[in-house]
């Protein structure tokens, strides 16, 4: 009995009818005569839905009892007795109750497979395991029921049903997917737009991982060399030279031409690691190809043009891009060289481009050759027993004679210890002084500087060449060993640097200090000066007695550009050290303005605040200080009418309505001064852990009874926030929605937290704002619509952003579904609380209770049940002072 196969139906989100295809399929498949029958399908009251379960053999749930409530599961038991042909198997990932067979609904699954069973099923993009840190990120919501990626990696088919964020909207907007009480709460958390478009552009990008894998496969399975060109990928060949950089961006601007474009850069170092490329260029061409999208490669290979094509055809490549060869004209002697070969042997398949660049026919710069590097004490060897040993290897032969053909290996071995011990000259003398010994006493006649035999003649120059040859391989190999060694060191500590500096993770100080280090030197600092004649001043130092004011007192100094250079103490560094001491430079200077331009920002956020506060300060003065004013002024005119016998209740409530202006007043004017004293940078926004169910009703002064719905969960984390700022915003909010509601038709003022941040929405069902005038509607002294004169002068929604950004939060505006318009306030979430509440969800999470049928996904925070609103201080009727 074989395996049964797998069929994956993939979808970015709940409501893009994974489940309806599901069962469309299995439709199709009765149809075909074939034994399908449903082992487990959740239709969530969805019409359209549970009619394609008609006709279709249910197996009867099995249910089981938890903590006081019956659940249904699937009846895996029922299902391995009916053993069809094919099984439907909703929600993959589904923990089952507590006391099933499996833990998960995969793991029947694969119980179902290894019965020989066929299954149908579903899984949303989100529930896989690799990828539930950025779905959290994404959507501030963690999943607590995934799928290990191997289980739908091995599935036999994976099919993506795929909808548009703004599909799927009308959809819930529409009733399709939940409830209407669920509706506003699923679009406003996670159905918004932009988290839909990430978990889409995930389901896409993981489909497309997947598809070429098997495409991959095929190839493999099939023994498939032809290229296939499904997408454009494009190989870019890099010797290390400064062309490199011209054909990385030539190969970017290839792919961008077809979708889905993709630039491997690839480096072929010769099968020995030896190598005269620049670690330095390969590390910047590395760093280019990155920042345009592409991948770099370092492949190892005797032959490069046959490891070239090799590499391409692996991946599938449909271009390759080299550069014209940087070989002089009688080079060309030696071969046809990289590109022709290339292109000569890429076959009908491989398009060859050949980009000119700057260094053509220029020269390769091959490296000159240095000493061997064996040491003092080595070498010294070396000559003892180049010279020496064949002297002493004379007199102890003269005891016996073993043939000429034995004096010469001796004479050789000889040379071949010296080579190995010295390097090339002692090894070559060695060849020399033994080659004349051999001719004086062993090559007849003896005792003569002539050879009468012509063979020995032949002998003795075999024998020079030969010790000649090994001195060579010997001090080529220590030369190239010191080589590989130095690079290898050049290229980690251009790695670091370059890692460290582009991820912003090294200051100035700390990057001088590690040039001190690296190099063994004193002191580091950098000097820098406005012009040609202006004196040197420190712009960073560390170590001891650094160079301070003119770089010529410095032991060695680089410059950088015009106007600065690294200075060092300590000792002269070589030449070669210079190369790698060049790039710290450079990137000191990029220390340096970093730092420069972080101040700068700083400043520039600092101006930035200040402005936002004087526009918020200013609307506060010439707006809200007239209303409690007005109204305190209309009560004591009232009671000093002398028209008017007022009773003591009336005169009670007057002398009430003065007193609750005054308050207002005094509250107010305590803000601004407040707000003052932010301005002129003397104190900031008074930061605490706030509650939200503390603020939101005292926002609620003044509007009527009754026409506010608000819903704060208690368990909500607690926001950092000023709590004056924020009623006051609030309030513009909220008396802002409640002007454009229908009569009768409360204004909801809900929250709910999301990963680091809380929202508060503020929900009517008005008339809404178009898209266009949404930025607008922020902006000071903007009113929505010719409102006439009496609405407002629109400073409400501009004050209300001031005070929300000053606190580090954001106000936006969002479409109600339905029709209106939704206030989205969010918040940043107290640390403390924060970290709290994460450590009780973990606690709590291996003991919550498996809902038998889910109507949203998992974690989606929905309406809570509505309190009644509390009640706030009765204030006078106000003109309307806000924007929309």
């Amino acid at each position: 009995m074989g395996r049964g196969r797998l069929r994956i139906h993939l979808g970015a989100a709940p409501g893009v009818g994974k489940t309806y295809a599901m069962l469309s399929e299995a439709q199709r498949r009765v149809e075909r005569g074939t034994d399908c029958v449903v082992g487990f399908v959740e239709h969530h009251d969805r019409p359209r839905t549970r009619a394609l379960l008609e006709g279709l053999e249910q197996i009867p749930r099995r249910e089981l009892e938890y903590r006081g409530a019956v659940l249904p599961e699937m009846d895996l038991d029922a299902v391995l007795a009916r053993r069809p042909q094919v099984v439907l198997v909703d929600e993959l990932a589904h923990t089952n109750v507590p006391g099933s067979r499996n833990a998960k609904r995969w793991q029947d699954v694969e119980e179902l497979l290894t019965a020989g069973i066929d299954v149908l099923s579903t899984l949303n993009i989100q529930h896989l395991e690799s990828l539930g840190d950025v779905v959290e990120s994404i959507t501030g919501v963690r999943q607590q029921e995934t799928v290990p990626d191997e289980v739908v990696r091995r599935a036999d088919q994976t099919e993506l049903v795929d909808m548009t964020p703004e599909a799927l909207r009308r959809r819930m907007a529409h009733g399709n997917v939940y409830q209407p009480d669920k509706v506003d709460a699923a679009l406003s958390n996670y159905f918004r737009p932009g988290n839909l478009t990430a978990l889409r552009e995930l389901a896409l990008l993981w489909v497309a991982d997947r598809v070429d894998e098997y495409l991959q496969r095929y190839r493999s399975e099939h023994d498939v060399s032809a290229i296939w060109g499904s997408r454009e990928r494009i190989v870019v060949g890099l010797t290390g030279g400064p062309e490199g950089r011209t054909l990385i961006r030539r190969a970017a601007r290839l792919a961008e031409k077809g979708a889905g474009g993709e630039v491997l850069a690839v480096y072929i170092a010769c099968g020995d690691g030896l190598t005269a490329a620049s670690p330095g260029e390969l590390a910047e061409q590395r760093t280019l190809v990155e920042s345009l999208g592409g991948t770099f490669h370092h492949v190892v290979g005797d032959d490069i043009p046959a490891a070239l094509l090799a590499f391409a055809r692996a991946a599938n490549a449909t271009q390759i891009v080299l550069g014209s060869s940087r070989r002089k004209t009688w080079q060309y002697v030696f071969g046809p060289g990289v590109g022709a070969t290339v292109a000569r042997d890429s076959g009908p398949d491989l398009d060859v481009h050949i980009v000119t660049h700057e260094a053509i026919a220029k020269g390769r710069g091959l490296p000159v050759a240095r000493g061997a590097r064996l040491g003092r004490s080595r070498v010294a060897w070396g000559w003892a027993v180049g010279v020496a040993g064949p002297a002493v290897l004379a007199v102890l032969l003269s005891a016996f004679d073993p043939g000429l053909a034995n004096d010469m290996l001796l004479f050789l071995s000889l040379t071949v210890a010296a080579a190995l011990l010295g390097g090339l000259r002692p090894a070559l003398a060695s060849a020399a002084f033994g080659s004349l010994l051999l001719n004086y006493f062993y090559t007849p006649p003896l005792h003569r500087w002539s050879v009468s035999d012509p063979k020995n003649i032949i002998a003795i120059v075999i024998f020079v060449a030969v010790g000649a040859a090994v001195a060579s391989v010997v001090d080529l190999a220590a030369r190239r060993t010191h080589q590989a060694a130095r690079l290898r060191a050049e290229s980690e500590i251009l790695s670091f640097l370059a890692g460290n500096v582009l991820r912003g993770e090294t200051g100035l100080e700390e990057l001088l200090e590690r040039v001190r280090q690296t190099f063994g030197m004193e002191s580091a600092a950098l000097l820098e000066r406005a012009g040609d004649v202006e004196p040197w001043t420190c712009a960073g130092r560390t170590g001891t007695g650094p160079v301070l004011e003119r770089p010529d007192d410095a032991d060695v100094d680089v410059p950088v550009g015009d106007h600065m250079a690294l200075v060092l103490t300590g000792r002269v560094l070589p030449a070669e050290d210079r190369r790698v001491l060049g790039a710290f430079a450079a990137q000191a200077a990029v220390a340096l303005d970093r730092r420069r331009l972080r101040a700068e920002a700083d400043r520039a956020r600092t101006l930035a605040e200040g402005n936002r506060i004087r526009t918020a300060l200013l609307a506060a003065v010439s707006h809200d200080l007239r209303t409690p004013l007005a109204g305190i002024k209309a009560a004591v005119s009232s009671l000093r009418s002398e028209d008017v016998d007022w009773s003591p209740e009336d005169r009670a409530e007057l002398l009430e309505g003065i007193e609750g202006g005054a308050d207002r007043l005094d509250h107010l004017v305590g803000n601004l001064l407040d707000m003052s004293r932010l301005h002129t940078g003397t104190v900031t926004p008074l930061i605490r852990e706030v509650d939200l169910d503390e603020v939101a009703p005292m926002a609620l002064g003044g509007v009527p009874e009754g026409s506010v719905t608000l819903d704060i969960p208690e368990t909500l984390p607690m926001v950092a926030v000023d709590p004056g700022l924020l009623e006051r915003a609030m309030a513009n909010l909220i008396e802002n929605a409640v002007k454009y509601a229908p009569a009768g038709t409360p204004v909801l003022v809900a929250a709910s937290a999301l990963a680091d941040r809380v929202e508060v929405r503020v929900v009517d069902r008005g008339p809404g704002v178009p898209d266009d005038a949404k930025d607008r509607i922020f902006e000071p002294f903007q009113r929505y619509g010719d409102a006439p004169r009496g609405a407002g002068v629109g400073l409400g929604l501009a004050v209300a952003r001031g005070f929300t950004e000053a606190m580090g939060g954001s106000l936006n505006a969002d479409d109600t579904p339905g029709g209106g318009l939704t206030m989205t306030l969010t918040l940043r979430a107290a640390a403390t609380a924060a970290t709290a509440e994460t450590s009780a969800t973990e606690a709590t999470a291996g003991t919550r209770a498996p809902t038998a049928t889910p109507t949203a996904p998992v974690g989606l925070v929905g309406p809570q049940p509505v309190r009644p609103a509390e009640p706030g201080p009765v204030r006078p009727a106000e003109p309307e002072r806000h924007s929309s």
